[in-house]
């Protein structure tokens, strides 16, 4: 079952000045600000109605986070970046669209803070766009999640394919729902993908940068040329 809306017109707009902002700040990519919305819409689409705690890691200018906790009342969570900037922004933003009582701010990285004992294992989905690539993005979101919690990602137009026992070593499988194809998606050329979580995370997992580089998490099939 999909998420239900609960927005209204005028959070919308102000959703929208508060992206613009984000734009303004260069927090956002280039493209019209509709790209950026239908792109959190995409997000959206996997996430189990029941789901309630909710992680935007490497959140930047509040794409997908901010626009899922407007249009999605039950969320709430956490918008995790690295950049003391953007976490001055994203707090005005929370603030601004009058979520401080379910959404906070954390800044830090991923791969320290999924081993803080409030973190691990605490959310039932965790959403990332432009985070990193592949291997980096699975690994430090993967230990945030909840048992069955839900990993939804950002997935460039022609897709990749995902090593299904690399991933089942980290804990994930992926998902693969045929309404992810829906007018939204198709609309603003955004595509995601999502996994879920099945299995235990080890418990050196996310390791330090230095070892995600030397050593990335195989989770692509050999030879994937958009790897």
């Amino acid at each position: 079952m999909l998420l239900r809306m609960t927005s209204s017109s005028e959070s919308e707009e102000q959703l929208t000045s508060v992206l613009e902002r984000a734009r303004t700040a260069g927090f956002l990519g280039p493209g019209p600000l509709r790209v950026h919305s239908e792109h959190a819409r995409a997000f959206a689409t996997p996430i189990p109605q029941q789901a309630q705690q909710l992680l935007d890691l490497g959140s930047g200018g509040g794409v997908p986070g901010l626009p899922l906790f407007v249009r999605h009342s039950h969320l709430s969570g956490i918008l995790l970046d690295a950049s003391e900037k953007r976490c001055a922004f994203l707090s005005w933003a929370v603030t601004e669209l009058d979520l401080q009582d379910r959404v906070d701010v954390r800044r830090g990285r991923a791969e320290e803070l999924a081993h803080e004992i409030d973190l691990r294992g605490s959310f039932d989905v965790v959403t990332c766009r432009g985070f990193g690539p592949p291997s980096a993005t699975v690994e430090g979101a993967v230990a945030f999640l909840r048992d069955a919690g839900v990993l939804v990602i950002s997935e460039p137009p022609e897709g990749r394919t995902w090593a299904a026992l690399q991933l089942e070593a980290v804990g994930l499988e992926q998902l693969f729902p045929q309404e992810w194809a829906g007018e939204d998606r198709a609309s603003s050329r955004a595509t995601v993908v999502a996994f879920r979580r099945t299995g235990s995370v080890p418990s050196h997992i996310p390791r330090s940068i230095k070892k995600q580089r030397s050593q990335p998490l195989a989770v692509l099939e050999e030879g994937d040329e958009t790897a």
